[in-house]
């Protein structure tokens, strides 16, 4: 009996070994994934002009994962020595706080959530199993713990001051990578208006509406009622211009769309997308849509993935993004990537220079392509961020 008992603890030991340490890591291999992990040879002409413009990206979900952002790993598509490999200048990363079991674009419901098991398993603090506010402060802490770890070589963009100071640095020394925090759905408000303020306090520059379920504050595009902003919604739309805080609208429904835009007194960005004209479905946007974002003075960021482009490949992503240049003017497109967001792209963050030299050889000129590569991202930002922080503007947790 008792060498019974010692093996059953003996397998039990096991599997929370595997559960806390294998299961993790088995998921993330098996969501975010590559089409290829050589990056396809460029061009003389596409490489010097890569390393000369200011790339930028406006999505990537890597703080989700349980990896350590400073050190290279061979799954998932960002890290930091791949950013600096990549060349890319700045990358907004975004937090996700939950999604539905069995998600998908067309109709989904909040009454499950996918992220509860992962956070157990990456032993998140216990504070997460309830909250999902406490979900996003912790993925934020994260980025700031590694921003501390790095010894200046991330810089947290929360300022236009910070944005600025950081272009300066970074023009001596290129292996400067700056970030930005974004959150995917304002369910992690909690229902709480303040929270809002909560998250601005810890960083958060940008935040989507929704993600992909209806919530408390709007109606997503893979929700239910396809519905619009709530009354708290527009509170919160309202206090997010106050504080400087960028309103994404992806994953939202077009009635919220539509409602955000009539309301709206800054800029809104589209952060990762894809466009219908050249890949229908109800993730990606209309032409009607774009040209209400362009004369929003808003930002569009294309995705690499199969929900935005149908299929990841650089010519459907040049062709998303000429169609959205074509329709907005291109000063209303930039990159979306969607990079860890359990998605398939053509390759990981050192490929983004396939984009500047497939735009080059699209006939775009050299100020077009530095343009969707990053500078409109620049410019958003310096449009958006707040100047400096208001020091008694937020509610500390």
């Amino acid at each position: 009996m008792k060498k019974v008992l010692i093996g059953v603890a003996v397998v039990l030991a096991v599997a929370l070994v595997s559960f806390f340490t294998v299961v993790p890591m088995v998921v993330d291999m098996r969501m975010n994934t590559v089409v290829r992990t050589q990056i396809p040879a460029v061009s003389p002409a596409g490489s010097a002009l890569h390393r000369r413009i200011f790339i930028a990206d406006l999505h990537a979900d890597e703080l989700l994962w349980g990896r350590d952002l400073l050190t290279r790993v061979e799954r998932g598509h960002v890290d930091l020595p791949r950013l600096q490999e990549g060349k890319v200048a700045l990358q907004v990363f975004s937090v996700v706080t939950k999604t539905p079991r069995d998600m998908n674009y067309d109709q989904n419901t909040g009454e499950t959530d996918n992220i509860a098991l992962l956070s157990l398993a990456q032993r998140w603090p216990a504070a997460t199993r309830t909250s999902l506010r406490a979900r996003a402060v912790y993925q934020a802490e994260k980025l700031q713990d590694a921003v501390l770890r790095a010894g200046g070589a991330i810089t947290l963009i929360t300022t236009r001051d910070t944005l600025m100071a950081f272009a300066r640095r970074r023009g001596g020394d290129p292996m400067q990578v700056g970030a930005v925090l974004a959150i995917e759905g304002l369910h992690a408000l909690d229902g709480q208006l303040e929270s809002v303020d909560v998250l601005f306090n810890n960083g958060f520059r940008m935040m989507g509406l929704t993600h992909f379920f209806d919530n408390e504050v709007a109606g997503s595009a893979h929700g239910v009622t396809h519905g619009g902003l709530t009354p708290l919604g527009r509170q919160v739309v309202q206090r997010m211009e106050q504080l400087g805080i960028a309103v994404d609208l992806a994953h939202s429904s077009a009635q919220t769309m539509n409602e955000v835009l009539a309301m709206a007194s800054r800029p809104v960005v589209v952060s990762h997308t894809g466009v219908a004209a050249v890949c229908p479905g109800p993730r990606n946007l209309t032409d009607a849509q774009l040209r209400a974002i362009a004369a929003n003075g808003g930002l569009v960021g294309i995705g690499y993935w199969d929900g935005a482009v149908c299929q990841p490949t650089i010519e459907n992503i040049v062709k998303a993004i000429r169609h959205a240049v074509q329709v907005m003017g291109v000063r209303h497109v930039a990159l979306g990537s969607d990079f860890d967001g359990a998605t398939k792209t053509p390759w990981d963050t050192r490929g983004v220079i396939v984009i500047t030299d497939a735009l080059l050889r699209s006939g775009m000129s050299e100020d077009d392509v530095a343009k969707i590569m990053g500078a409109n991202t620049f410019d958003y930002l310096m449009r958006t961020l707040p100047p400096i922080t208001p020091p008694d503007s937020v509610v500390r947790p």
